[in-house]
C-alpha cells in the first residue's frame, strides 16, 4: 500500500511531464505519417482521363518505370481503379489505388495511392456507371450509412487543440528544465573539484625573479592569510580583491600561484569563459557555487584569469543576458562575504579598459597592480634563474643576452633558453653556446629560417642594400636605435630583418627620437631608390610602422604645428571629433613629417654610401653580421676575422701552388737521371 501511495503521489507530482511526453511521442507519430504518404498528382485528372480530356499524368519520378526520366506520364486508359480498405479518419479522405495502360509501351502500370475527398470520390464512381466501361474495371465505395461521419470533424478540432497544447508544454518544459540542467552541470563540477580542494602550489616567490615591488607588496597578503586575527584585532580591512594587468607572458599567473604557495592555502583557478554558457542562470550558478566553497574551504584563494570575457563593460541597453546575468553575481558575491573571512580574489587581464568600471570601485578590486615588462636588471634575473638547470657554454654572458632583448617578456625568455635546449639537442651539442642562443632569439622572434628559400643574385642585392640602408641610419643618428643583428636570410614571412634596440631603456620618447626612428625605417627604401633600378614592396612593414608613429604625433602627441590639441578617433569608430577639414590637415602633416624624414634619410645615405657598400658586400658574403661585425665595420672599414681568414686562405693557395710548380721539375730531373 505504502509503494502504491508513493507510485500515485509520483504520478501526481510529474502529471505534466508525463502527459508532454504522451503529447510529444503523438505528435511526432503524426508528422512520420504525413511523411510516409506518397507524394501523387491531383486526383482530378483521373476524371480527365475518364473523360478523354486529358492523357497525361503528373507524377513523381520514383512512380514511374525505371527508364522513364520524365515528369509525365501518356497513358491510353484506366485498367482497374480499387478503393483501400483504410480510411484516413483524421482527413477524411479515401485512398484509391489505380493501374495505368501505358500508350509507349501498352504495359500496365501502377500508380499508388491517391488520397481523395468524398465528393470526388462519388464522381468518379458516377462517370465510371455512365462509361460502362469493361468487367475488368472493379470499383467498390465505402460505407453508405457510416455513423462516425459526424465525428470526424470533432477530430480535426482536437489534432488541432493537441497541437498548442504541446507547444506550450515545450515551452513550459525547457523554462523549467533550465534550472535543473543548472543544478546537473553545477553538482557535476562540484564532484570534478573535490579533488583539488586542499592543493596549493608549490611555489615560492623564490621561484620568481624581477618583479621586487610586486613581490613585496604580496607579501602583506600572505601574511594576512597566515594571521587573519592579527588584522581583525586593530580592526583593518584587508582588501577582498586584487587585480593583476599587464602584458601577455608578464608572470600573472605565476604571482597568483606563488601567493598561494607561499601562504599554502587552497588555490581556485577558472577562467572567464568558463562562466559564460548558453544556458541562462548556469554562468550566476557557477559563480555561487565557486565562492560558497571558498568560505568552506577559507583561507584561501580564487584566481579568475582573463577576466575580460566575464566583467566587459555593460553598454547602454541593459539586457537580461547570460554574461550580465553572471557578471551580476560576481558583483554580489564580492560584496556579500565577509572581507576578514580569509578569501581573496585575484583577477587577471592583460586588457584593464575592458573591465567594467563597478567592478573597480573601492571594497570589490582595491589593489591593482601592473605588471610591466622586465627592465635589464629583471630579465637577467630571470634568464639566470631559467638557466640554472641548463648546461651553457663558456662563451655565453647572459648579462649581454639580457642587453639584447629590450621588451622580451619573462615567457619570451624562457622560451629562448628551451628553444636553445632543443636546438642543442638537435645539433648533437653538449652545450647550448651563444650561436645556438641567437638563432634561438630569431626563431622566438620571427619564426624559424627558410636556408630552402633560394634567393636569385638580384634578390640577394636587393636585400642587402635595404638591410644595409637601415643599418647606416642607426650608425650616424645619435637617438635612432642602433643595430644589434642583420640577415638576409628569409625567416617567417620576412625576406630579411634588422634587429635594432634602444641604448637604454627609458620611460618617455622626446620627439627627436621619434624622428630618428622614422628616417631609420624609411632607410631601407632610401637606399633601393638611390642605388638600384626600381624600388620593391619589401619595404611595406617600414612605411606602415612608419606612418603609425608620424599619425602618433600629429594625432596623440601633439608633436606638429597642428598645436596641442587631440584627435584621436580610434576609441570611437563612428563619430570623429574633428571636422574633415582638419582631417585634410592632419593627412598633410602626416605626409609632412614622413617626407622630411625620407629625404633626411636619402641625405645620410648618399653622405656615407662607401659605409653602406662594406656593410651590404659583407651581408652577401658572410649572410649574417650581429653587433660587433657591423661596430667594426663602421670603425675600421673591415671584419678582422674574415680578413684574418681569408689572409690565411690566401697564404694556404699561394703555398699550394708552389708546391705544384715545384713537383715538375723534381720528376723531370728524376727522368733525367734514368735516362744517363
Amino acid at each position: 500500500m505504502k509503494h502504491l501511495n508513493n507510485f500515485i503521489k509520483s504520478i501526481k507530482k510529474n502529471f505534466w511531464y508525463i502527459i508532454g511526453i504522451i503529447l510529444l511521442i503523438s505528435f511526432f507519430m503524426s508528422i512520420l505519417n504525413q511523411f510516409n504518404k506518397p507524394h501523387n498528382p491531383y486526383a482530378g485528372q483521373i476524371l480527365q482521363v475518364l473523360e478523354g480530356k486529358n492523357k497525361d499524368i503528373d507524377c513523381n519520378y520514383n512512380d514511374f518505370l525505371s527508364e522513364n526520366s520524365e515528369k509525365k506520364v501518356t497513358v491510353s486508359g484506366i485498367k482497374k481503379i480499387t478503393p483501400i480498405l483504410s480510411k484516413d479518419i483524421l482527413s477524411n479522405k479515401y485512398e484509391l489505388q489505380v493501374e495505368y495502360l501505358l500508350e509507349d509501351n501498352k504495359k500496365t502500370k501502377t500508380i499508388s495511392y491517391y488520397n481523395v475527398n468524398e465528393t470526388i470520390y462519388n464522381e468518379i464512381r458516377k462517370k465510371l456507371n455512365e462509361l460502362d466501361i469493361e468487367k475488368n474495371i472493379n470499383i467498390s465505395g465505402p460505407v453508405e450509412n457510416d455513423p462516425y461521419r459526424g465525428f470526424y470533424p470533432f477530430l480535426k478540432t482536437f489534432n488541432f487543440c493537441i497541437t498548442l497544447i504541446l507547444f506550450y508544454f515545450l515551452i513550459d518544459f525547457f523554462q523549467k528544465s533550465t534550472s535543473h540542467l543548472t543544478e546537473h552541470f553545477v553538482d557535476k563540477r562540484k564532484i570534478e573539484n573535490k579533488k583539488d580542494i586542499l592543493k596549493y602550489p608549490k611555489l615560492t616567490f623564490d621561484n620568481i625573479a624581477g618583479a621586487e615591488e610586486e613581490k613585496e607588496e604580496m607579501q602583506e597578503l600572505v601574511d594576512f592569510l597566515k594571521n587573519p586575527k592579527k588584522y581583525s584585532a586593530i580592526g583593518a580591512r584587508i582588501p577582498k580583491g586584487v587585480l593583476l594587468s599587464g602584458l601577455p607572458g608578464t608572470g600573472k599567473t605565476l604571482l597568483a600561484k606563488t601567493l598561494a604557495g607561499e601562504a599554502k592555502v587552497p588555490f581556485f583557478a577558472v577562467s572567464g569563459s568558463e562562466f559564460v554558457e548558453m544556458f541562462v542562470g548556469l554562468g550566476a550558478s557557477r559563480i555561487r557555487n565557486l565562492f560558497r566553497k571558498a568560505e568552506i574551504n577559507a583561507p584561501c584563494i580564487i584566481f579568475i584569469d582573463e577576466i575580460e570575457t566575464l566583467a566587459r563593460k555593460r553598454g547602454i541597453s541593459y539586457g537580461n543576458s547570460e554574461q550580465e546575468q553572471t557578471l551580476n553575481q560576481l558583483l554580489v558575491e564580492l560584496d556579500g562575504f565577509n572581507p576578514n573571512e580569509g578569501v581573496i580574489v585575484i583577477a587577471a587581464t592583460n586588457q584593464p579598459d575592458m573591465l567594467d568600471p563597478a567592478l573597480l570601485r573601492p571594497g570589490r578590486f582595491d589593489r591593482r597592480f601592473v605588471i610591466n615588462l622586465p627592465s635589464v636588471k629583471d630579465r637577467e634575473a630571470i634568464l639566470k634563474l631559467h638557466a640554472s638547470n641548463k648546461k651553457l657554454a663558456s662563451n655565453v654572458d647572459l648579462s649581454d643576452l639580457a642587453k639584447e632583448t629590450p621588451g622580451f617578456s619573462g615567457a619570451q625568455l624562457e622560451g629562448i633558453l628551451n628553444e636553445a635546449a632543443l636546438l642543442s639537442i638537435r645539433n648533437n651539442s653538449e652545450f647550448i653556446n651563444k650561436e645556438i642562443i641567437s638563432e634561438a632569439v630569431d626563431r622566438i622572434l620571427l619564426g624559424f629560417s627558410k636556408k630552402s628559400r633560394q634567393y636569385s643574385e638580384k634578390e640577394k642585392k636587393l636585400v642587402s642594400y635595404h638591410e644595409s640602408g637601415h643599418a647606416v641610419i642607426g650608425l650616424k643618428l645619435k637617438d635612432s636605435k642602433k643595430v644589434q643583428k642583420i640577415t638576409i636570410i628569409p625567416r617567417g614571412k620576412a625576406g630579411g630583418y634588422n634587429l635594432m634596440l634602444k641604448q637604454e631603456e627609458t620611460f618617455f620618447t622626446s620627439k627627436t627620437q621619434l624622428l630618428d626612428e622614422i628616417t631609420a625605417l624609411l632607410g631601407g627604401r632610401a637606399a633601393e631608390e638611390l642605388f638600384l633600378d626600381d624600388i620593391s614592396d619589401g619595404a611595406y612593414q617600414d612605411l606602415q610602422m612608419a606612418t603609425q608613429i608620424a599619425n602618433k604625433m600629429v594625432t596623440i602627441f601633439g608633436m606638429s604645428d597642428l598645436g596641442l590639441a587631440q584627435f584621436d578617433s580610434s576609441k570611437n569608430n563612428f563619430h570623429k571629433n574633428f571636422s574633415d577639414s582638419k582631417a585634410l590637415e592632419i593627412d598633410e602633416a602626416v605626409q609632412k613629417i614622413i617626407f622630411n624624414c625620407y629625404e633626411k634619410a636619402k641625405k645620410i645615405i648618399l653622405d656615407n654610401k662607401e659605409l653602406l657598400f662594406k656593410i651590404s658586400d659583407y651581408l652577401l658574403e658572410l649572410e649574417t653580421l650581429n653587433k660587433k661585425d657591423i661596430d667594426e665595420i663602421y670603425e675600421t672599414g673591415k671584419i678582422s676575422w674574415v680578413e684574418e681568414k681569408e689572409d690565411k686562405s690566401k697564404d694556404y693557395n699561394e703555398e699550394k701552388l708552389s708546391q705544384n710548380n715545384s713537383e715538375p721539375e723534381t720528376q723531370n730531373d728524376q727522368s733525367n737521371d734514368i735516362n744517363k
